[in-house]
């Protein structure tokens, strides 16, 4: 039911004759007179001399709030075709997406490529351009129909004004207060545009570690005074920037700080010329976000009902139950001939779609064991909310053991092969699994498929084997599985997928992961399968001469078999040339390490690393310096690991904290049929997006009619946040796997930072005079006489001895020039106390 709504006032509205440069029409709603028109999910107010619309939840998709152009209350239609551009300033609760059509008086709405803006709870005024969108797609509502579409929108003769709030989700409960709309021109100045931007880490910088700053800009810029505050608005820091450097990836400026002695946990404010953000410091910011990056797999698991108990908001029915799946053509076998059903449920949903693929699934379900199989003791002791939580199994094992059901019944039981990926013949629409009702196939057996599964199972079999009591004989099935998936792979070493007209597969539009080179994947499942079993049949296929550095991705595996050999070096050295292999795992995160000390933003990101799924990419980078590490103990990998991380929470090309839910400038609209369809305003949290791509991946599907852009193409910028551009914006298993693995990693040794807190000694430099600090050569210390030979130790912030000797003099000097950059703890004992401070290593 719709309602017309008037409230009339005295009131002052400005309808002025068309002069180019000036306001045609205003309504900044002082005295107020106010029409307007909608269902009953929304009702209009005046308070304050501002437009409120009052939301209850119950709108629809694509309900609109209409509001009609007016003349002291008689309707009236503007000629804007001079200077086609809305300005409004506007605030919202929730952060919702409110999209902003206009209509002619003949009823034609500018809906084929619409506009919209995101908005805070903090006006704003926005200004949108309707000049290269004046066009009504047909889309019901007006009076353009398919048949005609597209038709033209008079801007000669403007009449109303139509908003949708989270207009392809409805639902929104809230509200949005307008303080004046004009056509034309503002009825404010803008504010000036930025000469810089602040990229920073929106989530927590960490105590204990370093912590950078990056100003952007457009032009190069030097010696800009900064100053950081406290909350109680004490200046704790304040100082210059160097020259900026251009960074060829954004075409921007870039000029880094380093606030790394900033390291009391609290907020606070950092300030450049006219800008000003806001910082945390903990020592465990990361808390909330690991669990929702965790808790992602379990909000995309197919095959069940998620309760409030556990998915809160984000509750929702089952969808997908996957038990009357029909074998495809492709597949088909004498043993299972076309059509015959099988069943295959659970699994995570692979991306943004429905579709669940082993491909995608090898990688991701590796890069989670590997987490656990590394730092055991750091998952044994976490427990996060999911329905198996309290079990005899860790928390991560149970979810992972989600997907191995579902990837266990995609092998043939015949002959050892593996199902490509289970799918429609076509994507379904925008969703929930509830609603889904298409058709579901497994697909063509393939190579690619076969080693994944049996590089997995593999892995997941050892660590099984330690949970026997509680899963009997599932070590030993998980082993059968992966050899005779392998053994089918050796049997069939080309058999490559790849869909598209003339293939088996030609009635098969969904997600290709078509690999052609899988020699890679051999490698990998060998050196898992002679890690578990022992067995020299695997042994000897084994060539770690061959076997690539670099950085992991779905289709190439060779950097996962390095790292499952660095973890078991022990046990391999006498059957394969670990040396060799450790070497190879270690030049690749040389070049990451010094990537991030030489890159004009300190991160581990080159030029060519911006392909599709990049953010994908910096997880596992990440890995590769944290295996690192491990290998050496030389902290300069961790610390560029900690520094690095920064990227995915804004420090970086866009200013985006790239994880939904997470950050000031967050995203909203991924490709994620789920966070789109259920109604939600925020998407699910803890999704980390694709992220920044500089392929020629040009967003045709949906993006074609939402009048979406990149603002620019450069590598590191090219990003949008909408639901159309799944080249940019969509999620998947295989990105927020590293995420996972490096968050839990880096928190298991911040907690061994922790052991060596200071709280437990008196402040050294109350006692000791050291100096200068920072430093970047010389470290000084003065003795008070009476203190006579004192023993000095030093330790990086992870607990390892650096540095140990007796000091007699009452003043002695110790060179630290050799020393990784980075933050230090210094330990003095003398007449049998203990005394510490922290150094800063520039």
């Amino acid at each position: 039911m719709k309602k017309r709504i008037l409230f009339t006032i005295a009131f002052l509205l400005f309808v002025v004759p068309l002069i180019k440069g000036q306001t045609t029409y205003s309504d900044d709603f002082d005295e107020g007179i106010l029409t307007a028109e909608s269902t009953s999910a929304y009702s209009a107010s005046l308070s304050s001399n501002n437009l409120l619309i009052n939301a209850n939840g119950t709108a629809g998709t694509f309900s609109p709030f209409i509001y009609t152009l007016h003349n002291n209350g008689s309707d009236t239609s503007v000629d804007i075709s001079n200077q086609i551009k809305l300005f409004i300033k506007v605030k919202g609760t929730s952060n919702p997406d409110l999209r902003i059509d206009i209509q002619d008086q003949d009823g034609f709405v500018t809906n084929l490529s619409p506009l919209s803006v995101r908005i805070d709870n903090g006006f704003t005024i926005y200004e949108l351009d309707y000049s290269a969108n004046l066009q009504d797609g047909g889309f019901g509502g007006s009076n353009c129909t398919q048949a005609t579409a597209p038709c033209p929108v008079d801007p000669s003769k403007v009449a109303f004004v139509q908003f949708f709030v989270n207009a392809a989700q409805g639902g929104y409960a809230g509200t949005i207060e307008i303080d004046w709309i004009s056509f034309g021109e503002p009825l404010e100045a803008l504010p000036p545009p930025s000469t810089f931007d602040i990229r920073y880490n929106q989530v927590a910088y960490l105590t204990g570690r370093n912590k950078t700053v990056s100003i952007a800009a457009q032009s190069s810029f030097s010696n800009q005074t900064y100053t950081i505050l406290d909350s109680s608005d004490n200046v704790v820091l304040s100082g210059t920037t160097g020259v900026s450097s251009l960074w060829n990836d954004s075409g921007e400026h870039i000029a880094n700080v380093d606030i790394s002695e900033v390291d009391a946990e609290g907020t606070y404010r950092f300030q450049i010329d006219q800008e000003e953000i806001t910082f945390n410091v903990s020592a465990d910011g990361y808390a909330e976000l690991r669990e929702e990056a965790f808790k992602y797999y379990y909000y995309n698991r197919s095959s069940t009902a998620l309760e409030s108990t556990h998915a809160g908001i984000y509750a929702r029915p089952a969808g997908t139950p996957d038990n009357v799946v029909r074998v495809h053509s492709s597949a088909a076998t004498s043993a299972r001939p076309e059509g015959t059903i099988i069943s295959a449920p659970k699994g995570w949903y692979d991306a943004g779609d429905y579709n669940k693929y082993i491909v995608n699934s090898g990688i991701s379900t590796y890069t989670l064991l590997a987490a656990f199989e590394h730092y055991k003791t750091e998952w044994e002791s976490l427990q996060y909310n999911i329905p198996e939580q309290g079990g005899d199994l860790p928390d991560i094992l149970d979810e992972v053991l989600w997907n191995l059901d579902w990837m266990l019944d995609m092998q043939d039981p015949n002959d050892g092969g593996v199902y490509h990926k289970l799918t429609a013949k076509n994507f379904s629409g925008r969703i929930m699994p509830a609603a889904y009702n298409l058709e579901r196939f497994v697909v063509q057996k393939s190579t690619a498929a076969a080693l994944n599964f049996a590089a997995v199972t593999a892995v997941a079999s050892r660590i099984f084997s330690d949970y026997e009591s509680v899963k009997p004989g599932f070590s030993a099935q998980l082993e059968q599985a992966a050899k005779d998936a392998y053994a089918w792979a050796k049997d069939n070493p080309a058999i490559y997928y790849s869909q598209g007209s003339g293939t088996p597969v030609s009635d098969i539009t969904t997600g290709e992961y078509g690999d052609n080179n899988v020699t890679d994947e051999f490698q990998w499942a060998a050196v898992e399968l002679f890690i578990t079993t022992g067995e020299n049949t695997y042994r000897d296929d084994i060539d770690v001469n061959s076997i690539g550095g670099g950085t992991p991705s779905w289709p190439y595996s060779d950097p996962l078999a390095l790292i499952s050999i660095a973890q078991h070096t022990t046990s391999l050295e006498s059957s394969i040339n670990v040396t060799a292999a450790n070497n190879t795992l270690l030049g690749a995160a040389d070049q990451l390490r010094d990537r991030v000390n030489s890159s004009p933003m300190k991160i581990t990101m080159g030029s060519n690393d911006y392909a599709w799924g990049s953010n994908g990419a910096v997880g596992n980078q990440l890995i590769i310096l944290i295996r690192a590490y491990e290998l050496t103990q030389d902290e300069s990998y961790l610390n560029a690991a900690y520094t690095s991380m920064d990227y995915i929470f804004g420090r970086n090309g866009t200013g985006y904290s790239y994880v939904t839910g997470f950050g000031d400038r967050q995203v909203f609209e991924p490709h994620h049929r789920i966070s789109d369809a259920d109604g939600i305003s925020a998407p699910i949290p803890g999704m980390i997006v694709g992220g920044p791509q500089n392929e020629n991946n040009p967003d045709t599907g949906d993006c074609s009619g939402s009048g979406v852009s990149f603002p620019s193409n450069l590598p590191a910028s090219k990003y949008v946040d909408h639901w159309c551009s799944y080249s940019t914006n969509e999620i998947t298993i295989n990105w927020n796997a590293p995420l996972v693995y490096a968050m839990h990693a880096l928190d298991f040794y911040q907690k061994q930072a922790a052991t060596l807190s200071v709280d437990t000694f008196e402040e050294a430099s109350e006692i000791f005079e050291i100096f200068p600090n920072p430093t970047s050569q010389v470290l000084n210390i003065k003795f008070p006489v009476s203190k006579g030979s004192s023993d000095i130790k030093m330790y990086s912030i992870q607990g390892k001895k650096i540095l140990s000797k007796q000091l007699q003099d009452s003043k002695s000097s110790i060179d630290l020039s050799n020393l990784t950059s980075g933050l230090y703890l210094v330990k003095i004992t003398t007449q049998g106390r203990s005394y510490t401070t922290k150094i800063i290593k520039q």
